[in-house]
């Protein structure tokens, strides 16, 4: 697409040359207003274009029964604070712009186009183009950096929001990502707790950034889920990262553990010769898909029996986890595929990825954040309840757990 014509004014161009701080343009006497003013005019403008047929100045007006007719003016809210916004008219009366309706007094909506944008993984570059292709405006940096960074006072809130009392089932994982820090480019952890709480429903608890994954780390961020209101976790979900259980059993000492069987297996096979991965993952399968743990064991020992002497590192996880391994055999079905792997929260994780993935380098961890959170409000929009059939599933659970399941 070809680049519209800048529509600022030689008057709004040598302004904007002169701002020279961020309050020049977005304080209260800033030039911000007067640029999103002028922007919001000329779309209303193309808008009575298109219903008149023809452009400003573009053949006699005189020739069309309808024609422009000059513009009124109100004041309207905006991310900058009140501005004069001028509406164009036409001869019969007839236009009403649909981009600011007749009555309406508040045209922030603008900065909410950014934040979607980069939303969806969109890069600084990327919007600012976007914008002068759409709209023939141009944004500078500045400008759209200040727009997003509003995120943060959003993404602060929602971290530090009260939670439920109660989660049937709480996930706990990490993806990592490169952050510059301290003019060092390092790899870092975005921390992520997927709740589901008593009525079905997921809740991402909260988005932490930190150093690599460690226990230590988790144990923080479990004891911020505890200030802000969570009193139980029926059953916890996690990899087979050393010290988790315990980072979580320390401030939930009745919780559940359950590692994720999908991770156990992918580490297993790493260790097995190609040409027996096929003969090992099928008498694997038959310890996991055992209906008991009693059952589960025997296969557990048989495996043991076949395959330790020649990959004890692929046997070992099992023998020395198989009490976090076998919580999934005390449920039913219905819970067992609930829990049975941390699918849910990494399935979040690919949805992180497809709007990170235009990012090799995240300039601070807010930058990191930001993005993670509108990705994470996007998503969650979005979803159903964790299981089909929830009620069988609490029901289970509060037999299970009797006396935890409190529901308000």
């Amino acid at each position: 697409m070809a680049r519209q014509k800048n529509i600022l004014s030689d008057e709004l161009k040598a302004q904007l040359n002169r701002c020279k701080t961020q309050e020049d343009l977005f304080g209260k006497d800033g030039l911000a207003k007067a640029l999103i003013g002028n922007m919001v005019t000329y779309m209303m403008e193309k808008e009575l274009e298109s219903k008149l047929g023809y452009p400003k100045n573009g053949r006699s007006e005189n020739s069309v029964e309808n024609r422009r007719n000059g513009y009124n003016e109100k004041t309207v809210r905006s991310s900058s604070g009140d501005i004069q916004l001028r509406t164009p008219r036409d001869r019969v009366g007839e236009f009403e712009p649909e981009l600011v309706k007749k009555y309406q007094k508040d045209i922030s909506f603008f900065d909410d186009k950014i934040i979607s944008m980069y939303a969806k993984g969109m890069t600084v570059s990327d919007i600012q183009s976007h914008v002068e292709d759409a709209y023939g405006v141009e944004l500078s940096t500045g400008t759209v950096s200040h727009i997003t960074n509003k995120v943060m006072e959003r993404a602060k809130e929602w971290q530090s929001r009260p939670l439920d009392a109660i989660y049937a089932v709480v996930f706990f994982d990490a993806i990592h990502y490169k952050v510059r820090d301290r003019g060092k480019i390092v790899s870092k952890a975005a921390y992520t707790c997927l709740g589901v709480n008593l009525e079905g429903k997921r809740d991402i608890l909260g988005i932490w950034v930190g150093e690599n994954e460690g226990a230590s780390y988790w144990l923080n961020i479990i004891n911020e889920l505890k200030n802000r209101g969570v009193e139980d976790i029926l059953i916890a979900c996690m990899d087979g990262l050393k010290g988790l259980p315990d980072a979580v059993n320390t401030v939930f000492p009745e919780t559940e553990i359950q590692l994720c069987i999908v991770h156990m297996i992918r580490n297993s096979v790493k260790f097995v010769g190609y040409k027996n991965q096929k003969e090992f993952c099928a008498d694997l399968k038959l310890v996991y898909n055992a209906p008991s743990e009693d059952a589960g064991q025997v296969e557990l020992d048989k495996l043991i029996n076949k395959w330790n002497d020649k990959y004890p590192l692929a046997i070992k996880p099992w023998v020395n986890h198989w009490d976090h391994i076998s919580t999934f055999f005390k449920f039913p079905q219905e819970v067992r595929r609930l829990i049975y792997t941390t699918n849910h929260v990494e399935a979040l994780h690919r949805q992180f990825r497809k709007v990170t993935k235009s990012k090799a380098v995240f300039p601070t961890d807010d930058a990191l954040l930001k993005m993670l959170f509108l990705a994470a409000t996007n998503v969650s929009k979005k979803w159903r309840m964790a299981v089909k059939d929830w009620l069988k599933v609490i029901s289970q659970l509060d037999i299970f757990f009797e006396g935890r399941v409190i529901i308000h």
